[in-house]
């Protein structure tokens, strides 16, 4: 009998299954179901066993991609949490960077505080800055501070101690008490095991944030774990995290500030595959959904990672320069800049007469207009049907139903009729809005970093990307956009070939010049035996885990660091090197001469599935939507007006390169190439087409 691994990626409006094994990759889009987002994977697994004939008994692994995390924090909907923290150190979370994302703007309020003062709680102990002991840990104190916790109801408890990233001891043992007086249904969540890293701001707010979603995500894996089996899965269940590796379900349980970034990073991995397979070393991913727009940049071949983020601020970014408008999660992501712009996106009229599309999004319920479930408020989708971009009568091989007179009727009504705009051109407004929107995200990864997006190719997948990727591509003057196949599934393509990962970290700090190679060598020893224990919990021996090392340095006096590499053979003046060359290529310019200070050591320990082929080659025998041609009229936008469109298949450009204007239909996606493209078909399967001029 064959055997599968499922990859699951749960997004606003669509959830996305692939399915590898056989010798075959499957794919299928079943309605997200925003009550209990499990009820999608289940329906998946039914429709799985029911249509394509799979016994779900043959599914070996479940590996999932979850926005639980990130929605808990966003609609502030976590567990009744509490932080125990070092006497005179209470306020950290009101006090944050005290910095904000916006200039000028008196009548700015920052977030309200995970935890509330009332459930803030200083404990009379004191370590100094090497990890010597100030002041003894009072343990009456810790049980008493325990009475109170029990007598709150709180449900989780962030325990942030000063210094106990150099020494753990007070922390553990106000834990242990902690345990003892609650009992083991409250989640204890200590920073020293979250972010063994300076900076007590960080550090608090990581491992509160850990502690604030832990018990709904705790919930969460067990019981779809627990689904899973009753429905006859036997394997594990593996999360991805926000770094682009996976995680057991337990592990995720005791870690959850990891996944919040953890959909949009399956994507990524999957797009840095599938251009090392195309032979592109510098791209960027786009990714356009049913609700946002996500884009990182990859440079040979390896995705940009980060470890400065924050959630909650309305869009999740990692830039230095915009800060305070979320809550600061310091842990390794992938660099992703993400928009509230997607598919179902609203469209409105604002106070001074102009279109505005998005941040609100009609989701899956009750989706676009066109959809016919009880939208009554227009979306990006119901523009690019009007346009003649999307079928005007199905999407996802007529799973979907497309009612296009509700979207002409809707767009005219809400938009044409009150800006005095005639119906296409209003449509083609609302495209051109959401392409302007979306380009920022892209220059958020590219331009804000020190990178121009003219030496990178486009990658774009997701339900709604292949769209309006030629479009942001002509914005940026990027050349060439590449279309992988299953565009739409990509993402959870990505969760089946992304390897097992456990990281760990330390501060150091200490000038480079001062610090001796054989000390740091046994200062990443320590930390790679720890991550090699985690990955033997994972079930991978040591022959199978590659073990990288990293380093965070920054010049003396600077605020922020940069991350380098590290050789096995550590030579401190190679590590400084490579710092000075990473300082000139982000922010255009080093200083050789200057001291250079190590803040943090770092080791990503990671390991490759058994059986996981290349992602590329999986995904080109995916089957795609193949009706036979035809041809539509499609709006184009002045001076071109409405043109005679040919639509197709995929597999209909192995015939040979087509010019635009042209239409691509498969099951998951459609994408668009207007006149002054052409499009062809690569020895992988993708679509790479020459963007041209407008």
């Amino acid at each position: 009998m064959n055997r599968y691994v499922l990859g699951c990626d749960i997004g606003g409006t669509f959830t996305d299954v692939v399915l590898r094994g056989g010798g075959t990759v499957r794919t299928l889009k079943v309605p997200s179901t925003p009550d209990d987002y499990s009820r999608a994977i289940l329906t998946a697994v039914r429709e799985i066993r029911d249509t394509l004939g799979v016994d779900p008994g043959s599914i070996d692994a479940v590996v999932h991609a979850t926005t639980v995390a990130t929605n808990t924090i966003l609609e502030h909907k976590g567990a009744r949490t509490a932080l125990v923290t070092t006497e005179g150190f209470r306020d950290v979370l009101e006090m944050r960077r005290l910095r904000i994302p916006v200039m000028y703007d008196l009548q700015y309020d920052k977030p309200a505080p995970l935890v509330p003062r009332r459930l803030r709680f200083e404990l009379s102990e004191r370590l100094g800055a090497q990890g010597e002991v100030k002041k003894a840990l009072d343990e009456a104190q810790a049980r008493d501070i325990a009475d109170q916790l029990l007598e709150a109801g709180v449900q989780s408890v962030a325990i942030c101690l000063l210094h106990s990233y150099v020494n753990a001891g007070h922390e553990q043992r106000t834990g242990e008490i902690i345990r003892e007086r609650l009992g083991p249904d409250v989640y204890v969540s200590l920073s020293s095991d979250i972010l063994p890293e300076i900076r007590e701001y960080e550090r608090t707010s990581t491992a509160v944030v850990n502690a604030y979603i832990g018990p709904i995500v705790k919930h969460y894996v067990r019981s779809l774990s627990a689904q899973l089996k009753a429905a006859g899965i036997d394997g594990p269940l593996h999360i991805m995290q926000s770094n682009g590796g996976t995680m057991s379900a337990a592990a995720a349980a005791e870690k959850p500030a990891f996944l919040v970034e953890s959909g949009p990073a399956a994507g990524v991995i999957a797009c840095a595959s599938i251009a090392r397979s195309a032979g592109l070393g510098n791209v960027i991913s786009f990714d356009m959904g049913g609700t946002t727009a996500k884009a990182a940049i990859v440079e040979n071949g390896e995705p940009a990672r980060t470890t400065e983020y924050e959630v909650g601020a309305g869009i999740n970014v990692s830039s230095k320069l915009v800060k305070g408008g979320g809550y600061a999660i310091k842990l390794p992501f992938i660099d992703v800049s993400e928009i509230g712009a997607g598919g179902g996106s609203i469209v409105s009229i604002d106070a001074a007469g102009s279109i505005k599309v998005g941040p609100r999004s009609a989701g899956a319920v009750p989706g676009p207009v066109c959809y016919d479930l009880g939208g009554t408020e227009p979306t990006f989708t119901d523009a690019a049907v009007t346009l003649g971009y999307l079928n005007p009568e199905y999407l996802v091989g007529g799973k979907v139903r497309i009612q296009a007179q509700k979207s002409r009727e809707v767009i005219q009504s809400r938009i044409a009729a009150p800006l005095g705009l005639g119906l296409l051109d209003a449509a083609h407004g609302i495209y051109a809005i959401a392409v302007a929107t979306m380009t920022r995200a892209v220059k958020a990864v590219s331009t804000y970093r020190g990178r121009d997006p003219r030496d990178f190719d486009l990658v774009a997948f997701g339900g709604n990307g292949p769209v309006v990727a030629v479009a942001i591509a002509r914005a940026l003057q990027m050349r060439r956009v590449l279309i992988p196949p299953a565009p739409g599934v990509f993402s959870a393509a990505g969760l089946l070939f992304s390897n097992i990962e456990h990281s760990q970290q330390r501060s150091i700090f200490r000038r480079t010049t001062e610090l001796p190679a054989q000390q740091l060598e046994g200062a990443y020893a320590q930390l790679e035996a720890h991550v090699r224990a985690e990955m033997r919990k994972e079930g991978m021996d040591d022959a199978r885990v590659t073990v990288r090392r990293l380093a965070d340095l920054r010049y003396s006096g600077q605020a922020f660091e940069l991350t380098v590499a590290v050789a096995r053979d550590i030579d401190v003046a190679h590590v400084e090197a490579a710092f000075h060359a990473e300082h000139a290529r982000t922010y255009g310019h080093s200083s050789e001469g200057d001291p250079v200070d190590l803040i943090n050591i770092r080791v990503v320990a990671s390991a490759a599935p058994e059986g996981q082929e290349g992602l590329s080659d999986g995904l080109r025998a995916v089957a795609t939507l193949s009706g036979g041609r035809s041809r539509r009229q499609a709006f184009f936008g002045a001076p071109l007006g409405r043109l005679d469109t040919p639509v197709m298949a995929r597999s209909d450009l192995a015939q040979g390169p087509v010019d635009g204007p042209l239409i691509i239909e498969e099951f998951d996606a459609t994408c668009v190439v207007p006149p002054g493209a052409r499009a062809q078909l690569d020895l992988h399967g993708n679509i790479m087409i020459e963007a041209g001029e407008a």
